[in-house]
């Protein structure tokens, strides 16, 4: 009697961890409904450019991105696969040809209509603390959590070439996370990988700054130019959207971001006629990381 017990706790032990791994092979398993690919051609203008390889990659990360995380509509923010679709395939974007648990550490993305209030506290130089309230368009958390603006991902989407995209930005961050800390030094592997990291950035970081600081065009935007967290999120947002810009102005940048993302967007975009980058002079509301 004590062996047949000792038995059923051993299966049900088993159990409790094969379970969800064979629910998730088998949704794996199952093909991409065939509107979900029609949003993807309509929503995601890159993913035509693909080659079938890396299609049939995003196919099987966006089905388990979708099968693991939730999403919340806020503010009266409708959910349907429309939403879920373009955001979980800009996600999984970052996730191309990389080894990955599809975002291990993230629960729930939350959507609003548009630009939402989020509190904030200012602590200035005599340690006096002031709460105030932001429009943002979107927020990552080390809890779980990715905050977004869908009319804001649409327009990332619709104008995909002008640099500004809250789902690369925020998803960015989540890899940020994965060495530890937000810092801008996501999970590289060995030393050698990291120094060569930080002096590319680094060197970048401070040329940024000085073009945030003298209003100087750039190819990055100068939000970027706000932390080293920043910078990779934005780094990560012109090496997506405006690859052959970010190449000629930042060789060594653009290397770096290659080895990290292991694909080059240059081959799904066509290269621009001007040479010349805009300005980045305005700030978008992306909230701090959290």
């Amino acid at each position: 009697m004590e062996a047949l017990i000792l038995s059923l706790a051993v299966a049900a032990v088993v159990g409790a961890f094969a379970l969800p791994k064979w629910r998730l092979q088998r949704a794996l398993a199952q093909a991409m409904p065939q509107h979900h690919l029609d949003i993807l051609n309509a929503n995601i203008p890159v993913y035509r450019r693909m080659d079938a390889g890396l299609q049939q990659q995003l196919h099987k990360l966006v089905k388990q991105f979708l099968y693991q995380k939730k999403f919340i509509g806020c503010a009266g923010q409708h959910i349907d696969d429309e939403v879920r679709v373009t955001i979980a395939a800009q996600a999984c974007m970052l996730l191309l040809n990389r080894p990955s648990r599809v975002y291990a550490g993230l629960d729930t993305v939350l959507v609003y209509p548009s630009a939402f209030m989020a509190p904030r506290k200012h602590v200035d130089e005599a340690g006096v603390v002031t709460e105030a309230r932001q429009d943002l368009l979107g927020e990552s958390w080390g809890d779980g959590r990715v905050v977004l603006a869908w009319d804001h991902v649409l327009d990332g989407t619709r104008n995909w070439s002008e640099g500004h995209n809250v789902v690369l930005h925020e998803f960015a961050h989540q890899l940020d996370s994965e060495s530890g800390s937000n810092n801008g030094a996501p999970w590289l592997g060995d030393r050698a990988s990291y120094q060569r990291w930080s002096e590319v950035l680094s060197r970048d970081f401070a040329n940024l700054q000085v073009d945030a600081m003298c209003r100087q065009q750039s190819v990055l935007d100068h939000y970027g130019a706000s932390s080293p967290a920043e910078f990779f999120a934005v780094a990560t947002e012109a090496f997506f959207a405006r690859p052959h810009e970010m190449a000629s102005h930042h060789k060594q940048l653009f290397g770096e971001f290659l080895r990290y993302y292991r694909v080059d967007p240059r081959a799904w975009l066509a290269a621009p006629v001007a040479a010349a980058p805009p300005a980045f002079y305005g700030q978008p509301a992306y909230g701090q990381w959290q």
